[in-house]
């Protein structure tokens, strides 16, 4: 037995216990230590906000082996089988990170001057910058050439702070002085078990992960990977392709994790789905027929908005739905390119233990894998 297959059999079983009985059904669990596998993979490669380049690379050659379509333009790449209308998925790819900007400086690579102008100021991401400032201490960082992700070096975190000014996180690293501005720092990211749950950078690169496991599994529709959806971009690359194809879609899926503020909140649900954002609302056909399907299945799902609108009864300050990629697109185009979200409850949002439970992984691949003849 694999140490993963292992893994999969000490640790999703009480996890799965605990939430949902229908996904004890072990017909979810198949292949899930192939997928781990392709995850743990994946999360070694650097994929900073803004230097996404070399993970297209790698995810081109894993599509490429299973034998997808694969497309690869500016800020997307396109992956289809023999029936790529079917069924469309997305998900970004870049995760956060740190970009050197001067000498011995580092600012959060999201939300460097250059992005600005596409933050709102009620992205997720921006509300939860002043929660996160203080959890980097101590984290270790790996520098990499911008284009090619060559490898040039490691250093640590000592501090990190918001520069009102820049309106941004700064970090000071210790290690990396010699570094060029410009050049990306991944979190130093390896994938963690503990007791039913896994931690790492989750955001996004397992939705990534997901879609290469449903390409093995003979999934034959189409699947998007963005960049820069962590400075407000990856919308317009999403939206560049489908303009550049002349089409128009409303089943398309996008793939991503979804934050709880406490483990007993995020383990009310296997899946978290969405039927809108602060930007619109989303197709509600895709939307009722995810719901349809979990229920058929047995997996317990809610929908975010209901969620955060509950939590804004009790706030001073309420929650913002959050502008998402979906959103975003749906609005742009006045529904012709629109969809839904699909989403996996985590903690620890935007740091590199962000946290999941594997019976939520598993669900979620049940259910997409549904959409597999």
């Amino acid at each position: 037995m694999s140490p993963l297959n292992l893994v999969v059999d000490q640790l999703v079983g009480p996890a799965v216990a605990d939430q949902a009985a229908a996904a004890a059904d072990p017909v979810i669990l198949e292949g899930l230590a192939d997928f781990l596998e392709i995850l743990q993979f994946l999360i070694r490669e650097p994929s900073v906000v803004g230097s996404e380049d070399s993970f297209f690379r790698v995810l081109r050659r894993e599509l490429d082996e299973v034998g997808a379509e694969v497309s690869y333009y500016h800020g997307v790449l396109v992956a289809q089988g023999r029936r790529p209308h079917d069924l469309m998925l997305s998900a970004h790819i870049d995760r956060h990170g740190l970009l050197c900007t001067g000498p011995n400086e580092f600012q959060y690579a999201a939300f460097i001057a250059g992005n600005q102008g596409e933050l709102t100021g009620d992205s997720v991401s921006e509300q939860m910058l002043h929660t996160i400032e203080n959890r980097f201490q101590g984290q270790r960082v790996q520098a990499h050439l911008p284009y090619t992700g060559t490898y040039i070096g490691q250093g640590i975190i000592t501090n990190s702070y918001i520069c009102p000014e820049r309106k941004n996180l700064i970090f000071e690293v210790d290690g990396l002085d010699y570094l060029q501005p410009g050049t990306p720092v991944a979190f130093l990211d390896r994938l963690q078990f503990n007791d039913g749950y896994i931690s790492a950078q989750l955001d996004n690169v397992i939705s990534a992960a997901i879609i290469i496991f449903l390409f093995r599994c003979g999934f034959e529709g189409t699947a998007l990977f963005t960049a820069q959806e962590e400075s407000g971009r990856s919308w317009r690359y999403a939206l560049s392709w489908f303009q550049r194809q002349r089409l128009g879609t409303d089943r398309l899926i996008a793939l991503d994790t979804s934050p709880y503020h406490s483990r007993e909140a995020a383990d009310q649900q296997l899946v978290t789905l969405r039927r809108k954002d602060a930007s619109a609302d989303f197709a509600p056909g895709i939307t009722q027929e995810l719901g349809d399907r979990c229920t058929q299945l047995g997996i317990a799902y809610s929908y975010k908005d209901d969620y955060i609108a509950a939590q804004n009864l009790t706030r001073p300050k309420p929650y913002s739905l959050g502008r998402t990629e979906m959103g975003r697109l749906t609005a742009a185009t006045d529904g012709v390119v629109t969809g839904t979200t699909l989403q996996i409850p985590t903690t620890e949002y935007h740091t590199a233990t962000e946290t999941a439970s594997l019976a939520s992984v598993a669900a979620v691949i049940r259910l997409l894998q549904t959409y597999i003849d």
